[in-house]
């Protein structure tokens, strides 16, 4: 029961650290700061963390999985594994795949920002896209802590 508790906790944590960040601290950055550019930049550098903290999460969380031992029925262990693997996967895509795009379109725009970018239009694409991945990992992350009991 003891290990129950802490997957508990940690798929919690997990779940704490991507709303707080996606749902709270990124739009009171771009809410607060006139400078979208500065705001953008702390916000990646805060999911950059994040990704990094989530990947952790995941490791832990598998871990947890593995040694469950019998307090957890194997229909259920499969389930969680899923879950912790898909959210492991929604972390690299946007981490390995999705924001190094993001940046390159960024580093490429030069001094005229964004707005002056013939590639524009692809950084918005991208940006929902990797937008639409966080979603998806934040609704598993509540998933994952729902099905824990």
């Amino acid at each position: 029961m003891p290990l129950a508790r802490v997957r508990v906790a940690v798929a919690t944590l997990w779940a704490g650290s991507l709303w707080t960040v996606g749902y709270l601290v990124a739009p009171v950055l771009f809410a607060t700061l006139a400078d979208r550019a500065l705001a953008g930049t702390i916000a990646g550098s805060m999911f950059r963390a994040g990704a990094l903290l989530s990947a952790a999460f995941a490791l832990l969380m598998l871990a947890l999985l593995a040694w469950s031992g019998a307090d957890l029925e194997p229909k259920r262990r499969r389930l969680l594994f899923a879950l912790v693997l898909a959210m492991l996967g929604c972390v690299l895509l946007n981490y390995l795949g999705i924001q190094p795009l993001i940046a390159g379109i960024r580093e490429a725009a030069g001094p005229g920002g964004l707005d002056a970018s013939p590639q524009r239009k692809l950084f918005g694409v991208l940006h929902g896209a990797s937008m639409l991945v966080y979603m998806v990992q934040s609704a598993l992350a509540g998933v994952l802590i729902w099905k824990q009991r």
